[in-house]
């Protein structure tokens, strides 16, 4: 019997990079998924949700692979945030999070194609950001141009500058993919990327 194919439901450079980290032997794949959040709808649930139906849009397509699905949103005073796309935008949010915490939740799904089994979780990371100026708000969107992530930063470069506080169990999981948890949700599969990378 052939080893299940291993495909991340993402096209992100980001989350493909972090799985790199685990393995290199993945392919990547797109996944066609409304993602507008449904009426009443927490974030929680929002995010567990389209990590699932992307997992399972493309394990529908293949018989033996085992798919990783992820979806993320920003949490700020009860309001889900979602990628800025503007300049303007990114600068409106980052000026709103000056002083303050904002929270990002991550839904990670592992899909089965084989059996149909579904693994999911939401991994939380805390981001507080310390009192921040419009020049270096407006300076920081200029150089790094976050426009495609969720709270209008990139953890992993200049961004790092703009807080004061990190919190949560694995730092991966603020760029998009929690790894730890995907380890052992991909070992409850059967697959151990220690043991056979």
């Amino acid at each position: 019997m052939s080893k299940p194919a291993l495909i991340l439901a993402s096209t992100s450079v980001y989350r493909q990079a972090l799985l790199e980290k685990l393995t290199p032997n993945f392919s990547t794949a797109k996944p066609d998924v409304d993602e507008s959040p449904l009426a009443g709808e927490t974030p929680q649930q929002l995010v567990e949700r389209l990590a699932v139906l992307k997992a399972q849009a493309i394990a529908s397509k293949h018989n033996e692979a085992i798919v990783i699905g992820s979806d993320q949103v920003a949490v700020f005073e009860n309001d889900i945030l979602g990628k800025p796309h503007t300049v303007d935008k990114a600068i409106a949010q980052l000026s709103r999070f000056s002083g303050k915490t904002v929270t990002f939740l991550t839904g990670l799904a592992v899909v089965t194609s084989a059996t149909g089994q579904v693994q999911v979780l939401t991994d939380a990371f805390k981001v507080s950001f310390r009192p921040l100026t419009p020049d270096e708000i407006r300076c920081y969107v200029e150089r790094e141009m976050p426009l495609n992530c969720a709270g209008s930063f990139k953890s992993e470069g200049l961004g790092i500058t703009l807080f004061s506080k990190l919190e949560g169990d694995d730092p991966n999981s603020l760029i998009g993919l929690p790894l730890i948890k995907l380890h052992q949700l991909l070992k409850n599969t059967g697959l151990d990327l220690l043991l056979a990378p």
